[in-house]
């Protein structure tokens, strides 16, 4: 993806934080946190947020509820919120790790499902400040951890302490390209299968995780903090809903949606999935 076309869509994502949706979510806000009571729309609030360090401790007061209230409900509106508040600093990530991915598009999908998977996992009762860091900082760790898989896959060796990777360039083999095209192509096999409404979101990056990436199933329950006879069962479940369609020719993923299915998930979101590298907790 090229430096415009992710200014085109921090735009989109702007525009979209701008609707009556989100303006009723920073109303139930604002009835709570008297901080927030200052900022009348998201815009404000993103202005807020773009300015100053990562170490103001006003932010704090404005992602401390957000995160307490995603917690709750996992509402995939506030990861949008929490999205375009971080994405300055998940393209400095992008510009500064780019010998962990050499490709740009497929690093910032990683960047962006890496970001998320860890807003996930935030739990603000034990650690309440310094959100901004912990949110960045373990972005990098997780967007790491999912790369040296990748590494550990095409057998490269580099070194694994984060700090001295940026003197490593890696580059892919060339026989993994044909294998790759071949993942994404069962990728976006599966993914209209959860357009139809046969998976959901878990699902269909459990699939991607353990048959297209050959993750083990005990260790993907394992890294994604996941109960192994649950993760087991919804596997199954998964493989049942769509084997009909796998097994039949004629069927394709595409037929039958569920109507009415609510979307819910920002495209970003989606886009950030690309790479199947694990579900949202």
């Amino acid at each position: 993806m090229s430096s415009g076309s992710r200014q085109s869509d921090r735009q989109r994502l702007e525009r979209e934080i701008a609707g009556a949706g989100y303006a009723a979510l920073l109303g139930r806000l604002r009835e709570k946190e008297p901080f927030l009571q200052r900022f009348a729309s998201w815009a404000e609030v993103l202005e807020f947020m773009h300015r100053g360090t990562s170490r103001d401790p006003r932010k704090d007061l404005v992602l401390r509820p957000i995160l307490q209230a995603h917690g709750e409900d996992r509402d995939p509106h506030w990861r949008t919120l929490l999205l375009a508040f971080f994405w300055p600093g998940l393209e400095s990530i992008h510009s500064r790790r780019r010998r962990w991915d050499a490709d740009p598009d497929e690093r910032w999908q990683g960047i962006v499902w890496a970001f998320l998977r860890v807003v996930c996992r935030v739990d603000v009762r034990t650690r309440p400040d310094r959100l901004v860091q912990k949110l960045f900082n373990g972005t990098v760790r997780q967007f790491h951890k999912d790369c040296s898989r990748e590494w550990a896959r095409a057998d490269v060796e580099v070194p694994t302490d984060p700090d001295h990777l940026d003197a490593v360039a890696v580059a892919a083999p060339q026989p993994r390209l044909e294998a790759e095209d071949e993942r994404r192509a069962e990728v976006e096999r599966l993914r209209r299968h959860l357009k139809a409404g046969r998976i959901s979101e878990t699902d269909f990056l459990l699939l991607v995780g353990t048959r297209i990436y050959g993750q083990s199933l005990a260790d993907y329950a394992r890294a994604e903090g996941l109960d192994y006879q649950a993760a087991k069962k919804r596997r199954q479940r998964a493989e049942a809903a769509i084997r009909p369609y796998e097994e039949n020719p004629r069927k394709s993923p595409d037929s039958c949606p569920r109507p009415g299915r609510p979307q819910g998930l920002l495209p970003m979101e989606a886009h950030g999935r690309k790479r199947g590298r694990g579900p949202l907790p």
